[in-house]
């Protein structure tokens, strides 16, 4: 078979598959809903101590001592769960300021996973997979449920869960084993920077989004003279998109936000004074003067999918060339 440089689309499921909860499966109805009077937050005690250490007893029955991330993602102006997000995502401690390092494939310690584990049982903002590929998953999902497999019988662990007051239950796959139906991504590679920079010489300066996680990007000004330096300090797997020089012409950009907040809300980046690119979304028309002060530049960016067309976008591929990130097209 020929190494086409890309990943399979799909994730295999482990042979050893359980959905954990607090969740009596006695109290279940004829479609499997839960109709018992347990809560379906995060108790930030006994309960929740039991799920960590049922991750952990199954990552051990696993011989992993690592895991890694895959699909992470922060709220954005909303949240995952019932519980109101915190601000920094919950991260903080765990990873710097700049979310450096929390990135998909980004390999951490148990004890790192644990309290990403904790954050995501609790809402505060960030979720991700924790997965060896091949070995392990575990995987958050709504409403306390957390899903846990590994390729070796996890007899320890499903003992631990027993005694803990858990309810382990036997299934096929976890629901957020990951599977696409979209072709894979293009790989940034030397052909794509090629590309970058014949834009740049047609078209004058461009901006390169780089999103290192789901729903959080960096904004990067590009020149010819710019991009070896941007491309140098791009994390990791990040999905990258390249789009127009944000316009000058503030008047006709203030009319645009305007038209776009009647559908509820809008998508500004805006170029400081001294050259630096930001976003945020604005959610009332009063809020548009205070984005466009003392700013040079700025760009209404796209909310849906339909409008959703940069000029160029591709994957960061890991050093081998391979992408494997899981972003969509």
């Amino acid at each position: 078979m020929t190494d086409t440089g890309l990943e399979t689309r799909s994730a295999e499921p482990l042979p050893h598959t359980y959905r954990v909860t607090k969740y009596d499966p006695a109290d279940r109805d004829e479609n499997g809903a839960y109709t018992g009077s347990e809560d379906s937050v995060s108790d930030h005690g006994q309960v929740e101590t039991a799920y960590l250490a049922a991750f952990t007893a199954f990552a051990e029955d696993a011989g992993v001592d690592h895991v890694l991330l895959r699909e992470p993602a922060v709220a954005a102006f909303f949240n995952f769960g019932l519980e109101p997000n915190i601000d920094g995502h919950g991260l903080r401690g765990l990873f710097p300021e700049d979310l450096s390092g929390y990135h998909d494939g980004a390999a951490v310690s148990l004890d790192v996973a644990r309290e990403l584990l904790r954050g995501m049982l609790r809402d505060h903002g960030a979720w991700c997979c924790l997965e060896v590929e091949g070995r392990f998953t575990a995987h958050v999902g709504y409403d306390q449920y957390l899903y846990l497999a590994s390729s070796a019988p996890p007899d320890r662990a499903l003992s631990c869960i027993e005694s803990s007051g858990l309810f382990a239950e036997r299934i096929d796959e976890s629901p957020y084993l990951w599977q696409s139906d979209d072709p894979p991504a293009r790989a940034a590679d030397s052909t794509f920077w090629d590309e970058v920079r014949a834009l740049v010489i047609s078209r004058g300066p461009l901006m390169l989004e780089e999103t290192f996680v789901q729903n959080a990007s960096r904004w990067h000004h590009l020149t010819l003279d710019r991009i070896e330096q941007v491309r140098a300090g791009l994390t990791p797997r990040a999905r990258l998109l390249i789009w127009p020089a944000p316009s000058t012409d503030l008047r006709a950009v203030r009319k645009d936000l305007r038209r776009a907040l009647r559908d509820g809300f809008a998508h500004v980046v805006s170029q400081g004074q001294d050259g630096v690119l930001t976003d945020r979304h604005l959610f009332r028309r009063r809020e548009v003067k205070a984005a466009l002060t003392g700013v040079r530049a700025a760009m209404v960016m796209p909310v849906t999918v339909d409008e959703h067309h940069p000029l160029v976008t591709a994957v960061l591929p890991d050093p081998d060339g391979v992408v494997r990130a899981r972003w969509t097209p």
